[in-house]
């Protein structure tokens, strides 16, 4: 690999910079001719979904209807590399667990079923009837199945195939259904419903284009959800005020040039995203919201007592909300001090965003992971909607809470029924379905899951797509603990880490992709997804598979059932099989308030939304209102040592080149990083103040009190624009320095953007001299 090198990019993001990124992911992955036909179908109706993030798929589509990351999703499932039983046959385990994750997944498609072979430590390929006799035999061998045996699945998982997939584990006998929104969004699903009575957001597509303002916390749209630009550009050209804050300037909310205009193109017009761009420290969000919050009740109150207009909406904190009094004396009790000094940023910036909001008649509040990944992460989100409650931003055209999931179908998994938590899910409908008693008792959900394997509680792990192992915290607690599992399933397309750490009986199952046919002897099948607006879509596959020895989802998922569970008429495994439409069906029995037609509405141009309650002022809470939620402190990460000066806070990133574990190479075209990932962002400050060098390899090492110890070497020193005191490090290579117990609460989401660390130097020598500083 070439020598890593740091020049701060320049350009917008769009623009040129994608056109040719998408040019070299087409070339990589050797689908230069074929790519560009399949992205006809992308994001269409009648065609197939998006298998990276899940923004909103509009009723009336560009017509390229796919950004830069979705080309790259593309080409990853439909490259021309394959990965076959030969690959295995010449590399140990051993040696492959060296290769890191681009390596690894650079292998091309799975093509063939495989079990490890401890013997020759390699995985060498077997039957299908094999693999899942052996499977059913060790998943019947449990004993105890509520706490032995794990269903995980990842967010690509479509509809159809999470239905069957939890209505498998609760016949099992569990509801042990850990998701990859755990790791991200549970702070959502556990802070809204609180709120607002539903655990999912109240925008639709079309809110952004009445929206008069438009609020960002912690997310970057140019790396995780670029098709998001289209509508923020059209909303910046129209005059609307866009507030960011984020503790890294990410170019897509600073400037985007719309790389589908050719006028825009060839005359590189770009358009201004953000009119304020506020850098909280890491962990500040909390504060700064609460100062935006005071200052607005500052405004009102000041305005009444001059005799001019009401800034609050009282009439419908009179008439649509709950503990507003004793939020609004909790504001008037904060010290500007501590806010300033909690949020890193001045009274006046706090004050400017509160004056535009106060001034607008409907906001649209965004956020991502940037609030939901700390302890205080529910308390957090639910201060963004105390801020919207204040304005009546809620049930109104234009406005609303947007929070931006990130796997495709990670919020229909949900929906149809993946969940730890059983008051989630209708249990007594599905019982009365299928005729049979669903387990009452909570499940695990990931972090549960974690502690449950570091107990040696649990005995057969099945992983329906995913990198559990790599995209979970404490790695150097829990690669040994996994290796002492039972039975270990990794139903992948493409080899990964977890793979690679194989329990004493561990199989390797490819299947078949979205993007891919799936035929049965009923015909082609269809799927359908949910986006981030709850609006759902059908998804038809367009190529054919990448070997002829790769089965569904849906079919491994169906004959392992028929093999583990006791025969029940009402439980048509075999019509699911071939059929997909039965599924639906069934999904439609379960939960007719939403998939009522399924089969013709999933087709609409723009999908069917489903019904959201809040969005017509319907609180589905426990006071029937929606509630003001007091937060208990300012401190977002009060579990973890306060931040000193010897120490800094961490905070995991995704780079441009990256969708969750998937590292689709090592630039990060965005900060200017190119030829590695193994580096760690600092302000130039901190870099002079702790005597070390930009291009320096130095050691980050956790301040915990736990007495583990938790290190990562060989990170390659940044100079870059963040706070002082905050540093920055790529996921999940830096998920080694995270404790499990580290997590929001209430919803145990890992607290991933707020790890205290200290820093020190590997030497003197500078390794990267080119890595130069990044200025503004």
């Amino acid at each position: 690999m070439d020598k890593p090198v740091f020049r701060p990019y320049r350009l917008p993001s769009g623009g040129w910079g994608s056109a040719r990124s998408v040019g070299n992911i087409l070339r990589q992955e050797g689908v230069l001719a074929s790519g560009p036909i399949a992205l006809t179908r992308h994001n269409k109706v009648d065609g197939y979904q998006c298998n990276s993030c899940a923004w909103v798929k509009p009723a009336n589509p560009l017509p390229f209807e796919f950004c830069e990351n979705g080309v790259k999703a593309m080409a990853w499932e439909l490259t021309a590399h394959r990965c076959t039983p030969d690959f295995f046959a010449k590399h140990t385990v051993t040696e492959l667990l060296d290769w890191d994750e681009y390596e690894l997944e650079q292998t091309g498609r799975l093509t063939h079923p495989l079990r490890y072979d401890a013997a020759t430590d390699r995985y060498v390929p077997v039957s299908w009837g094999h693999a899942i006799e052996e499977i059913a035999r060790e998943l019947l061998a449990v004993e105890d199945r509520k706490t032995g045996t794990v269903f995980y699945s990842s967010g690509r998982l479509s509809n159809e195939g999470s239905y069957l997939y939890q209505l498998f584990a609760r016949l099992y006998g569990n509801n042990n259904l850990p998701d990859s929104s755990n790791m991200c969004h549970e702070t959502t699903s556990v802070a809204l419903p609180v709120s607002i009575g539903q655990g999912i957001g109240t925008v639709s597509l079309d809110d952004f284009a009445k929206s008069d303002c438009i609020l960002f916390f912690g997310q970057n749209p140019g790396s995780n959800s670029p098709r998001m630009l289209h509508p923020l550009q059209e909303a910046s050209q129209r005059g609307v005020p866009i507030i960011t804050y984020n503790p890294l300037r990410e170019r897509g909310l600073e400037r985007f040039l719309n790389p589908q205009s050719p006028a825009e193109m060839l005359s590189r017009t770009e358009t201004r995203i953000s009119s304020q761009y506020h850098q909280v420290k890491a962990g500040g969000d909390l504060a700064a919201l609460a100062g935006i919050c005071k200052s607005v009740l500052d405004a009102h109150d000041a305005s009444l007592a001059a005799g001019g207009p009401a800034i609050l909406d009282e009439a419908f904190i009179r008439e649509h909300t709950h503990g507003f009094e004793t939020f609004a004396d909790w504001l008037r009790g904060q010290d500007w001090d501590a806010l300033e000094r909690r949020s890193g940023l001045h009274r006046a910036d706090m004050e400017a965003t509160a004056k535009v909001y106060g001034a607008a008649k409907a906001t649209v509040a965004v956020y991502g992971m940037g609030l939901t990944q700390h302890q205080a992460g529910v308390e957090t989100v639910q201060m963004l909607v105390n801020l919207l409650l204040m304005r009546g931003n809620i049930g109104r055209s234009g406005s609303g809470i947007c929070p931006v999931r990130g796997h495709s179908n990670v919020q229909g998994q949900r929906t149809v029924g993946i969940t730890e938590k059983p008051e989630l899910f209708p249990l007594d409908r599905l019982g009365a379905q299928f005729g049979f008693e669903p387990p009452r008792e909570a499940g695990y959900n990931t972090v549960e899951a974690c502690e449950a394997i570091l107990r040696d509680e649990v005995r057969a792990f099945v992983m329906l797509g995913g990198n559990f192992v790599r995209a979970i915290p404490d790695h150097g607690q829990m690669e040994p603990a996994w290796r002492r599992l039972r039975l270990t399933v990794n139903v992948i397309t493409k080899l990964n880490r977890s793979a690679l750490l194989p329990g004493a009986v561990s199989y390797i199952l490819p299947v078949i992709g979205r993007l891919e046919i799936d035929e049965t002897t009923k015909g082609q099948q269809v799927l359908s997804m949910e986006d981030t607006s709850a609006c759902v879509h059908g998804n038809r596959g367009l190529r054919r598979p990448a070997s002829p020895h790769l089965i569904s989802e849906i079919r491994l998922i169906c004959e392992l059932a028929q093999r583990v569970l006791e025969p029940n008429p009402r439980v048509r495994w075999e019509d699911y099989r071939t059929d997909y439409a039965e599924i639906r069906k069934e999904i439609g029995e379960t939960l007719p308030e939403s998939f009522w037609d399924y089969e013709r509405r999933m087709w609409e141009p723009g999908g069917f939304q489903r019904d959201l309650a809040a969005m017509r002022r319907d609180w589905h809470t426990e006071t029937g209102r929606a509630n003001f939620v007091t937060p208990t402190g300012l401190d977002e990460d009060a579990d973890m040592p306060e931040v000193g000066h010897d120490s800094l806070r961490l905070m995991t990133l995704r780079s441009n080149d990256q969708f969750n574990t998937t590292v689709y190479g090592y630039d990060d075209r965005f900060r200017g990083i190119k030829n590695t990932r193994k580096v760690v962002l600092m302000n130039r400050s901190d870099i002079d103040r702790l005597g070390l060098k930009v291009g320096q390899a130095v050691t980050l090492r956790t301040v915990a009190n736990d007495g583990v110890d938790r290190a990562l070497s060989g990170l390659l020193v940044v100079a870059y624009d963040i706070p002082i005191g905050c540093i920055g490090g790529y996921y999940p290579e830096c998920n080694v320095l995270m404790p499990i117990w580290h997590y929001a609460i209430g919803s145990k989401t890992p607290a991933a953007k707020g790890i205290p660390v200290t820093i020190r130097s590997d030497g003197d020598r500078v390794i990267a001299p080119l890595l130069e500083y990044a200025e503004g």
